[in-house]
């Protein structure tokens, strides 16, 4: 495991020396010094660039993203070999509108194969970018559709099947934003990096020469020692007194993480998945399962601290430095959306999914992952349900697994029998489901084509706990 106290210590002589020399430049110098920059610590945080359109038609967006290698410094003076789209780790912001023309034209310039899918898109099997749309080294891929849903927090990442943990665990990974008129007309914070803040959050594996360490472990999982959060260890991010929204993605290959501040302070969720919640659901902390997106807003106008802490357990994700800048005038609405509910007709068809086994010997209905095989046939516009059961492996804490579903958004009906919680009664395509746990979900496809249903913890997805069905 890399040093992470001498790394540490390293950042801190560094800041203690910065100090010093502020202090013998302030005796020649009539500049007096900002004390809160001098109270940093830690790197500032990364904001994910926003992707160029290259069409200037507002009905059609055009955007290239190139598949690529390269190095990054996570470390002061160690580079890191990485992978990223139009950069060397993680990729730019997607910026779409409901009912606009998207025309993606993918190079793949890796030496090995890749895809692209577009995780939480209600698009036709051939484009969703599956294990079926592979790109070869050198090749292009350019899928082309309609956006034909809400307003919502997306990503994509690659689906090469038996390739995705270590593509995604090396940086291969993006968000999504869809807007419309509903997000449109919500007077809730919307300027990019200053008060709608993306946090991509990751733990990875470092060896004390700062490389990735891709290792699993005997639950065929790849634990890490290091939050990486937009590709940023230890990060801060200066905040007005306003209320800032935060749009996060568990994009960690297989840790869950209860997110909470750590001046016990509350939040408002906003969206899930899928987009708006119909109402804002105040929550002491949040879990996310990997795969799974949230949007928060957190109330920063009156808070009697210099600094609040993003927390997932003891492990600090980032810190926001608040200043005395009253920023924006917004507001949480008591009422966000009207989430469509999903029809669903007498006596529909239901189907089980028996989540059983662990690491390398995870199945779904006793089977692993076969690309040649159809595991299901589903037919177009009709309205299902699915229960999702985690029957665990032969040990009893086996543990969770989060369960994704290509192609759709669907609605929670029951957890354990019981209604779903406020926070998971939106539209999702993730969904967590603990050992002994049954979710009833129903799901409706819009599209037709190939598409996949599995375990969200990648190394378990590359084993084989997945499944495809047909839409037609």
């Amino acid at each position: 495991m890399i040093n992470k106290a001498n790394i540490k210590n390293r950042l801190h002589l560094m800041f203690f020396s910065i100090l010093i020399a502020s202090f013998l430049l302030q005796g020649c110098s009539d500049v007096e010094n900002d004390p809160i920059d001098q109270q940093r610590d830690g790197n500032q945080l990364i904001i994910p660039p926003l992707l160029e359109d290259q069409n200037p038609d507002p009905d059609i967006v055009e955007y290239k993203l190139n598949v690529q290698a390269g190095k990054t410094e996570f470390f002061p003076d160690v580079m890191t070999d990485s992978l990223g789209y139009n950069g060397n780790y993680l990729g730019p912001v997607l910026r779409l509108r409901r009912n606009q023309q998207v025309d993606i034209t993918v190079t793949n310039n890796l030496n090995e194969l890749t895809t692209v899918h577009w995780h939480g898109m209600e698009i036709s099997g051939e484009d969703d970018g599956g294990p079926h749309q592979q790109i070869q080294p050198g090749d292009e891929w350019k899928p082309s559709f309609v956006v034909n849903q809400p307003a919502a927090t997306l990503w994509y990442h690659p689906h090469p099947h038996a390739n995705t943990g270590p593509q995604v665990y090396y940086g291969l990974a993006g968000l999504i934003y869809i807007e419309d008129e509903v997000s449109d007309s919500l007077n809730i914070p919307k300027d990019y990096g200053v008060n709608d803040i993306p946090l991509i959050i990751q733990d990875r594996n470092f060896d004390n020469d700062g490389n990735f360490i891709y290792a699993l472990n005997m639950m065929g999982l790849v634990p890490g020692n290091t939050i990486l959060v937009n590709g940023t260890v230890d990060s801060y991010v200066e905040v007005n007194r306003e209320q800032i929204r935060l749009r996060i993605l568990n994009g960690s290959n297989f840790e869950n993480f209860e997110l909470h501040l750590d001046d016990g302070s509350s939040f408002f969720q906003i969206a899930s998945d899928g987009g708006f919640l119909e109402n804002p659901v105040r929550r002491d902390s949040a879990f996310m399962t990997p795969g799974e997106r949230v949007e928060v807003i957190v109330d920063f106008s009156s808070v009697q601290f210099e600094k609040v802490v993003l927390m997932a357990g003891n492990s600090e994700i980032v810190t926001f430095y608040i200043n005395d800048s009253s920023g924006e005038k917004t507001e949480i609405p008591e009422h966000l959306t009207t989430v469509q509910d999903i029809p669903i007709g007498t006596g529909p068809n239901t189907r089980l999914f028996v989540l059983q086994g662990m690491g390398i010997n995870g199945t779904i209905n006793g089977k692993s992952y076969d690309m040649a095989r159809i595991d299901e046939e589903v037919k177009l516009n009709e309205t299902e349900l699915w229960v999702i059961r985690n029957q665990g492996g032969m040990m009893m804490n086996a543990g969770g697994h989060s369960f994704h579903v290509h192609g759709t958004q669907f609605q929670v009906v029951s957890r354990n029998g019981d209604p779903p919680p406020p926070y998971e009664m939106g539209l999702k395509d993730t969904i967590f489901v603990d050992t002994g746990e049954e979710v009833v979900i129903k799901v409706r496809f819009e599209y037709e084509g190939i598409y996949m249903y599995h375990c969200h913890l990648l190394e378990h997805e590359d084993y084989g706990m997945m499944g495809q069905f047909r839409v037609r």
